[in-house]
């Protein structure tokens, strides 16, 4: 459950997820986290973002109960940032996002990181929500059953 109040009543998952981690470098420190690094300053070197601004989005995540804080695996007086479960839970939305972008935001042949599935050595196939029935759904397949 978030620390951190809950925004005006919105019945709507999508906008209530988005006011949490709808920003750009909310995203990325989350993507980061996922590739191993865990260090403020690591972070601020990987994403070339200014120091307020990186601070800032580490303590939304960490008062939004995404990230949390521990001392520095190296026994070091750093801190490290570390994700909370529901923070591990955020890993489909990135690989979703990051396989959007292959298929939209590259031209055919244009080189991009690829996300290899460790187990086989081969990228991770693309996602796609399935029924119940293993079907694989589309959009025109769903509906949203909004709060009267």
């Amino acid at each position: 459950m978030p620390k951190t109040p809950a925004p005006p009543y919105q019945p709507c998952p999508v906008a209530r997820t988005l006011d949490v981690i709808g920003e750009r470098w909310t995203l990325l420190i989350v993507r980061d986290l996922f590739d191993g690094i865990h260090r403020f300053g690591d972070l601020q070197r990987s994403l070339g973002v200014a120091r307020n601004i990186l601070a800032g989005r580490l303590h939304k995540l960490v008062e939004a109960g995404i990230l949390d804080t521990q001392a520095a695996s190296d026994g070091s007086a750093y801190q490290e940032y570390v994700l909370t479960t529901a923070g591990a839970q955020l890993f489909p939305v990135v690989v979703a996002l990051r396989q959007w972008g292959e298929r939209q935001r590259f031209a055919p042949g244009e080189p991009h990181s690829v996300l290899i599935d460790k187990r086989t050595g081969k990228p991770v196939p693309p996602m796609q929500p399935h029924g119940k029935d293993g079907a694989t759904l589309r959009p025109a397949d769903t509906e949203v059953r909004k709060v009267s």
